[in-house]
Formats: C-alpha cells, sequence, structure tokens
C-alpha cells in the first residue's frame, strides 16, 4: 500500500493529516467514513500509518504500537514531507490522534483534531494523559463519544485544559462514537456530526 492516503481535491486551500488508532490502520472502516466524509467538503484529506502498523501489513503479524519517541519522530517525518506545519491540520483517531497534540505547538500547525482522545486508559482514570493540553497554544478540537471510556464527560470537566481547545461530545458514543441501539440513534448518525464538525473547524483555521 501507498505510504499516503490520499482524498480530496489536490489543490485544496486546506489540508487535513490524519494517523489511525493503536489497533486500527489508515484504511479502517472508521477512518475511511472520517477522511471520506471531510474531503466532500473540499478539503485535501492525507492518511498514513506508523512504522509498526506497516510492518503488520508486510508480515500478517500482529505487533504492539512502536515506542512513544518513534511515534512521534513519525508524525514529524510526515509534517516535514507534506511541506511543513503552517500548511497543515493535523490529527487521527485515539493515539493518533494523541501523538500529533504532542508535537502540535512544536510544528507550528494550523489546527488539531482528535477524533476520541484517551484521556486515560479505561478503568484507570487517575492515569491522565492531560499535561501538555494545559498549555497547548494550536487551535483543537476533540470529539469524543459521551459513553467513552478514555474520557467520559464528568471526567473531562475536571481536567484544567488550554482555552485553545474545543471538546464536541457524540451523543451515546463509544471511543468509536457507536451509539448504543436504545438510544435511537445510529453509528451514521454520530459519524455525519463528526464529519460536519471537523469540516467546519478546519474551513475556520
Amino acid at each position: 500500500m501507498a505510504d499516503f492516503l490520499i482524498d480530496g481535491p489536490k489543490a485544496a486551500a486546506r489540508t487535513l493529516v490524519l494517523a489511525h488508532g493503536a489497533g486500527g490502520p489508515m484504511d479502517s472502516p472508521f477512518m475511511q467514513t472520517i477522511a471520506q466524509g471531510v474531503a466532500v467538503a473540499g478539503i485535501k484529506v492525507v492518511r498514513f500509518e506508523f512504522p509498526y502498523m506497516r510492518r503488520r501489513r508486510e508480515t500478517g503479524k500482529g505487533g504492539a504500537p512502536d515506542p512513544q519517541p518513534a511515534l512521534i519522530q513519525s508524525w514529524r517525518d510526515t509534517i516535514a514531507r507534506l511541506g511543513g506545519g503552517d500548511r497543515l491540520v493535523i490529527g487521527g483517531k485515539s493515539m493518533g490522534g494523541r501523538i500529533a497534540s504532542m508535537v502540535a505547538d512544536e510544528a507550528g500547525v494550523r489546527g488539531l483534531v482528535c477524533l476520541g482522545y484517551p484521556f486515560h486508559p479505561p478503568g484507570n482514570p487517575a492515569k491522565t494523559r492531560t499535561a501538555h493540553l494545559e498549555t497547548m497554544r494550536t487551535r483543537a478540537l476533540i470529539l469524543q463519544g459521551t459513553r467513552d471510556t478514555f474520557g467520559k464527560p464528568d471526567e473531562v470537566a475536571k481536567y484544567k485544559l488550554s482555552r485553545a481547545i474545543r471538546i464536541e461530545w457524540m451523543e451515546d458514543g463509544d471511543h468509536s462514537f457507536k451509539p448504543r441501539v436504545s438510544s435511537g440513534r445510529t453509528e451514521g448518525d454520530n459519524l455525519r456530526v463528526a464529519i460536519g464538525l471537523v469540516a467546519g473547524f478546519v474551513a475556520s483555521l
């Protein structure tokens, strides 16, 4: 598979770069839906994979994500290959978005989009991953399901997050925004809302 998956117009005024989560590749159904949906709004969307995910494709075997320094360097390299941070909005699903948030300020990107931020490991709310978010300068949009075990509304409300960060909640959504059948909503409903929010945010930068 190519290093990048690209949707949307090549000469778009704005480019959104997305990385996958810990378990799913860049062409997972979730990533496909978000990328293609945002691209319809005239935004160029570029997807890439971390080294460990590329190794999984090559070997057909599993394997844990790369160490954090390698993930961070992968984001730095990708930003450089795409022309520098001032041209880009970066982000991704869960871990991909979290690592993007760790390089956003230093890379001088135009904005950050996190699709289900892992504020803490499931079942361990005391182990927060928010220290760098307290001083973030980059304008950021975090989309979070109200049932997300990585960070629910009552937990997130207690965090001291930068004023540059905006959080929008996906009704009854889990970590991938999927609601329960009993909610009367569908996964498609929440994904359409998410796509609209992301496209509007990127266009506003």
